[in-house]
């Protein structure tokens, strides 16, 4: 069906959603942290990218805004966010996403919004005014 990449952190997390998503059909890769999520879509762009918001080296939030300023079809990769911080949707609005999933959330949850995500393909587009890893990012508009 479509090409996804989960990253997380949390190994048994990460593992456990790949089958999960393969069990739907999907081929998955998965990324164990942001530094290793970044070199996986350099090397083939995903139809969707499932990804933690709190990891080591390189966060969530930090991917998403690195898939915008590399600019080489990284940023128009739709984003889900999943994580147990009590902020998420604040977290979401900066990045600009409308996919994202608290954890712990149900499998049936989760397949829906992947499938969601790959229906409607929206990119991330940061809210404006927000700051990013290095500053202020404008918002991109869409084509």
């Amino acid at each position: 069906m479509a090409d996804l990449l989960v990253i997380d952190d949390d190994l048994d997390g990460a593992d456990a959603l790949a089958e999960l998503m393969r069990l739907e059909g999907h081929e998955v890769r998965v990324g164990y942290d942001g530094e290793e999520g970044l070199r996986l879509m350099q090397e083939r762009i995903p139809e969707v990218v499932i990804v933690d918001v709190e990891m080591p080296i390189v966060g969530g939030p930090a991917m998403a805004y690195e898939m915008l300023l590399r600019d080489a079809g990284l940023e128009a990769v739709p984003v889900v966010l999943v994580s147990g911080v009590t902020h998420l949707r604040d977290i979401a609005t900066r990045v600009g996403t409308p996919y994202f999933l608290g954890k712990p959330y149900r499998h049936t949850q989760v397949v829906e919004l992947v499938r969601r995500a790959l229906a409607e393909r929206l990119a991330p587009r940061p809210a404006s005014g927000t700051t990013g890893p290095t500053g202020p990012v404008a918002p991109r508009h869409r084509p």
